[in-house]
Parts: C-alpha cells; structure tokens; sequence
C-alpha cells in the first residue's frame, strides 16, 4: 500500500517499515493534538500552541532524517504556578526500547533552539505485553547537596487501553486508537463500524485532510478485509473519502477551480483554479509532515510550471 500510486518517489506505508508507524502518529496527534492532551493529561491545560518541526529542522539540518517521526511544540501550559511556555517533544515508538539517551539528547536541542523548559513524552505503539517497564529518566548531571540529577519524561503506552473502552470514547482520536489498543474481546469489524459511524455524523465538522487520515489510519491498522471495510463504509452512508493523497489533492484542486472558474466566469479561470488549488493542498501536506520537502518539490514544480506558461 503506497500513500499514492501515481506518483514516484513517494514513501510507501509498509507495517515492517516503522517510518511508516512514525508517520501515520505524526499526522495523527498534529491532527488531534487537543484531544490528545485531554486524553493522556487531562490534569494538564494546554492554552494554545504551534507546531515547531520546520523551524526545528531548519536550525538542525543534520538531524533531519532522524527527526521524521519526532513532534515538537512550543506551547503555553496552566500549571499550579501559573502559565507557563515551553516546548513539547514528542516521540514515537513502535517498539520497546530504552529512549532515555535519545530523549535528552533532544531535549538538549529543543533547549538551545527555545530556550524553555521541555516536556518530553515518548509513545510506544508496539503490540508486546511488557514484563519490566522501560526506563522514564536519565542521569545527567550530579552536585554534591542533591546528587544524582535526572531528567524525568513521561511515557504512554497505547495498549495499555483496551480498544472496547476507547471506541466508546466521544473523541475520535482515542475512537482511531483503538486499532492499535488491547483488542481481547473486541470485535474489528464493530471497531471499523463505530469509527465510520462517527465520521459520518460529524462528516460536515471534518476536513478532507482528516478524512484522508481516518482513512489512511483504517486501511493500515485494520484487521479485515478491504471488502469488508468498503461495505462498513457503505452501511453507515458515509460520504465520499479520498484514499490517497493524489485523489485528495487533484478532489480538492477541482472544487477550488470550479469555484473560481464561476467567479471569474472563464474556462481559464476554472483551468487555472484546479492548478493553483493542487500546489496548494500540496503545500498544507507538506507543513503537516505527510509530505517530505523533496517530495512536494517533485509533485508542484511541474503544476507551478504549467501555470506559469498559462498566465505568462
């Protein structure tokens, strides 16, 4: 299963490629990052904050590739002490291992980039019961009043949660988390069905960018049969959803060059509205990491160029 067919070069979403697990919870916790938040921490307020990864790798060019799948967020939090600003590093892994020199490692940079304290949380995602706990510190430093110090960061484990308890959630991202939760006595098909029904009543609520990440979401986590999955679809009537990025891009470039192609009462404009409307849902993948930058210049050069010779 590719993120597209039609285009070269494109990453390709594999289970045994754990980029793939990287991508898939970047785009879903930028996506939901409220709901997450009240859902893990709900005795933490976060009052409003920004995505940071473009600025983040803009000053650390080398780190880039390792960064794919990391989140970082400068934030304002309500804490017993006040607001307070911050970054937010968040890590995703979808097996267990010892993250605590990778953690502080990062945190030093997050630091240096913000200077803010930084609240670093790693999500493991794999499918193993744990025996022993992974560590949630790292030493660091030592004085001779307070020894040893450590840096302390939180660490969620998906399937901890049982799916049966998260599908009954009202929040769609714990709705989508069930997939990947303890799924003992759950139903898939149910789960798939429960998650449809919801896109479906909140569908004029939802964007295409999230409905094309439900659906990306199901198709990779789902444990049934694509056939079976179209049919859920069905049953629910639930409306139409792009399934990759090229359907979503070229659907969404059509409505925005009807539009202006109305406005403007012309062929060209309608022409010209469908390509300006591509480079731009390329351009919003793009900022919410779906796309990598080499793959966004390799997908709107040549629209930019085609509209370029049109208007020229």
């Amino acid at each position: 299963m590719k993120y597209d067919d039609n285009i070269d070069g494109v990453e390709q979403l594999s289970k045994d490629n754990p980029k793939s697990h990287d991508s898939l919870f970047k785009w879903l916790i930028t996506s939901f990052f409220d709901e997450f938040t009240e859902h893990y921490f709900p005795e933490i307020r976060v009052v409003k904050y920004t995505f940071i990864d473009k600025e983040f790798i803009s000053k650390y060019e080398a780190l880039k590739e390792s960064l794919r799948g990391d989140i970082f967020i400068a934030a304002e939090v309500e804490t017993d002490s006040g607001l307070c600003e911050m970054v937010i590093h968040l890590e995703h892994e979808s097996k267990k291992q010892d993250m605590s020199v990778r953690v502080f490692e990062y945190l030093c940079y997050a630091w240096m980039l913000k200077k803010k304290p930084v609240w670093s949380i790693v999500i493991y995602t794999d499918d193993a019961v744990w025996r022993k706990p992974v560590s949630d510190s790292f030493l660091y430093g030592f004085n001779s009043r307070n020894k040893e110090q450590y840096h302390n960061f939180d660490i969620i484990k998906v399937n901890k949660e049982k799916s049966g308890d998260l599908i009954k959630k009202h929040s769609l991202m714990c709705k989508l988390l069930a997939l990947k939760a303890k799924q003992e006595g759950a139903d898939p098909e149910e789960l798939i069905y429960e998650i449809f029904k919801a896109v479906a009543k909140m569908e004029k609520e939802l964007s295409d960018d999230i409905k094309l990440l439900i659906w990306q979401w199901v198709d990779f986590y789902k444990k049934v049969s694509k056939e079976r999955v179209e049919i859920i679809k069905e049953e629910v009537s639930m409306g139409y959803m792009a399934q990759t990025i090229t359907e979503h891009y070229e659907y969404q470039g059509m409505i925005k060059g009807k539009i202006k192609g109305k406005i403007e009462g012309k062929i060209e404009g309608k022409i010209e509205g469908k390509i300006e409307g591509k480079i731009e849902n390329l351009e919003s993948l793009c900022k919410q990491g779906i796309l990598t930058d080499k793959q966004y210049n390799e997908m709107s050069v040549p629209l930019k160029r085609e509209l370029s010779m049109m208007v020229g």
